[in-house]
């Protein structure tokens, strides 16, 4: 790594916005052997704003200065994902590592040209796929695989609902996150690749997925009801079902095994179900606060030269991409946006 300290990698933000206040930033400042030493976002008195309340010594509003700062020596891209490429892509040509926010890219073409990049220049490529890392669903794959607590899983089916959030009203103007040019998708594409991602580190990629989506309530371009049906390359199968203008909030994830049944949720810290011949057991496994800590440590592990632990972090990011362009291709053409057709 250009400029690289050995005893420490010193992380620069691009997009200092919410989800760095808690879920990432500090934990930049956490990890033993990282630091964070930069931050910025085009709005320089909201990232000035920012570096002073975190303690960070230096700010900007311009992406290009933060990657050639000499004293950044990695990046955590943490834009919506329309900027994702541009800053993935200016980094890697930078020779410094980059962890980018999920979703990883708009489409499966720019996740495949990230990846492309960064295998070019020998720079590591991460994404912000953090649930794997949590210990709750370290003890879903030990249930799982270790004491083959539910048999051999055959089938898998998952279901988020929830209320509809009226700060997504106004369609001529949506919050980014329901607005496809900034988004890729709606809220299926903000958080359903969450579950889709923990699906393919559990069980191995989705190599067949067919789907349907729908604007039932009409509030904003982006779909809110998403039905899916898939299948692992393992020859498990699956469904999924996502609606986001429902009574109440539903988040359950359900592995039915030739032994066994285990269900979880993808989000909150809610108990892990497990149920066989043995009868009922719970196991409450609370989340960090910084949730996505566990993960930054061992990307900083690696960048200072211990084996991956997250080996295809940024593969199954392209994985998970492609199954939700294939979900929602119909839905994009017959709406006329122009995303991953």
């Amino acid at each position: 790594m250009s400029g690289a300290n050995p005893k420490t990698i010193r992380w620069g933000i691009i997009g200092c916005g919410d989800v760095t206040e808690v879920k990432s930033g500090p934990a930049f400042q956490k990890v033993e052997g990282s630091a964070l030493v930069a931050v910025m976002r085009r709005d320089g008195d909201k990232a000035r704003d920012y570096a002073q309340r975190h303690g960070v010594a230096k700010w900007y509003d311009d992406g290009q200065a933060l990657v050639d700062d000499p004293d950044v020596d990695a990046v955590y891209v943490a834009t919506p994902p329309s900027s994702h490429k541009h800053y993935a892509l200016m980094s890697i040509a930078a020779g410094k590592p980059v962890y980018v926010e999920k979703p990883f890219a708009m489409d499966t073409a720019e996740c495949e040209a990230i990846v492309a990049a960064g295998r070019a220049a020998n720079v590591p490529v991460f994404v912000a796929y953090y649930r794997r890392m949590l210990p709750r669903f370290h003890k879903v794959r030990e249930l799982l695989f270790d004491e083959r607590a539910i048999g051999t899983p055959r089938s898998v089916h998952c279901v988020h609902t929830a209320s509809h959030n009226p700060r997504y009203d106004g369609p001529q103007s949506p919050h980014w996150h329901v607005n496809p040019a900034i988004s890729g998708g709606g809220l299926f594409v903000d958080i359903g690749c969450h579950t889709l991602n923990i699906l393919d580190w559990l069980f191995g990629p989705i190599t067949r997925v067919s789907g349907h989506a729908s604007n039932q309530r009409g509030s904003y371009p982006a779909e809110d009801s998403v039905a899916m049906a898939f299948a692992f390359g393992n020859g498990m199968v699956g469904t999924g079902l996502w609606n986001f203008d429902a009574l109440q909030r539903h988040d359950l994830t359900e592995v039915t095994g030739d032994a066994g049944r285990l269900s979880f949720a993808t989000f909150g810290d809610g108990p892990i179900r497990l149920e066989n011949a043995a009868g009922v057991r719970e196991f409450h496994i609370e989340n960090p606060r910084t949730i996505q800590q566990p993960l930054i440590e061992t990307l900083v592990a690696e960048l200072h030269g211990q084996p991956a632990v997250c080996p295809d972090l940024a593969a199954s990011g392209v994985r998970t991409t492609w199954v939700m362009d294939q979900v929602l291709r119909d839905y994009r053409r017959a709406t006329g946006q122009q995303i991953g057709l």
